[in-house]
């Protein structure tokens, strides 16, 4: 073989070696990198940027909550991946596609939350560090590790439960510091009430018609007014599995934002 001809070769291999190097930086997520142990739930002072009192997004007004304590809902779960990998999240800190983390729109961050995939009884613990998914009825958008270890990365969504847990659960103070106190996930029974709360409205006459469209549709609700909310929720339930139900027949009428809360 010829000098030419042998430089020749040489040059094609290399750029054969170039262009697939390319290509697998541009590929789509690499399985070997994603994290497989769960999150270890610790007590963390609250963030600073990620916990203001309310946000807007889409038009659409969202309530941080005062604490995460007894914290359960169900709904459906989605996951995000390559496209926001390394970009800021809610709570400042960058996104790391390949951690055990996920995005809640009211939680306190951080957090920590079990998730478990309700078609195949798979779960995770995941911390919480962002905002999201801003997408009717979606309720938790988790991390591609998190979303690989539960089996749903094969699909855009699956249904889950989701909790709070962990050695203490953040509770807001006047000043916004935040604080710690135990975190007990209630049972109901007589010593707690669970309600699905359909909304928390500023405008009282907005909680009326939420009222209304419930009345219509067959439902009878409460309205709680509190730090100039008013928190319009069905209920009592006499169990979560009841108020699960009711969450998912209320997802079915419109009402995307309900989720399962549970009251002392």
């Amino acid at each position: 073989m010829s000098g030419g001809l042998r430089r020749g070769f040489l040059v094609l291999g290399w750029l054969a070696a170039v262009i697939s190097v390319l290509a697998g930086c541009a590929g789509g997520p690499s399985p070997e990198r994603a994290a497989t142990a769960d999150a270890v739930p610790r007590a963390e002072p609250p963030s600073r940027q990620g916990n203001p009192a309310s946000y807007t997004v889409h038009g659409q007004r969202y309530q941080v909550m005062s604490s995460n304590a007894g914290f359960r809902e169900r709904g459906m779960a989605s996951w995000y991946g390559n496209k926001f990998h390394g970009r800021p999240t809610s709570s400042g800190e960058p996104y790391d596609m390949y951690k055990m983390t996920a995005a809640h729109k009211t939680l306190r961050l951080p957090s920590y939350v079990r998730v478990t995939n309700l078609d195949n009884g798979k779960s995770v613990i995941v911390r919480g560090n962002d905002r999201g998914p801003f997408v009717g009825g979606r309720i938790i958008d988790l991390s591609y590790a998190a979303a690989r270890k539960i089996d749903m990365t094969g699909r855009g969504t699956v249904p889950v439960e989701i909790e709070v847990v962990g050695p203490g659960v953040q509770t807001h103070t006047a000043e916004g510091s935040g604080n710690w106190q135990a975190s007990r996930l209630p049972k109901s029974g007589p010593q707690s009430d669970v309600f699905v709360q359909v909304g928390a409205y500023r405008n009282r006459d907005n909680a009326e018609a939420i009222g209304a469209r419930l009345r219509r549709a067959g439902w009878s609700s409460i309205r709680q007014t509190a730090d100039g909310l008013t928190r319009v929720r069905v209920g009592p339930f006499d169990s979560v599995e009841a108020s699960a139900s009711a969450l998912e027949r209320l997802h079915t009428l419109g009402f995307h934002d309900a989720r399962m809360v549970v009251t002392k």
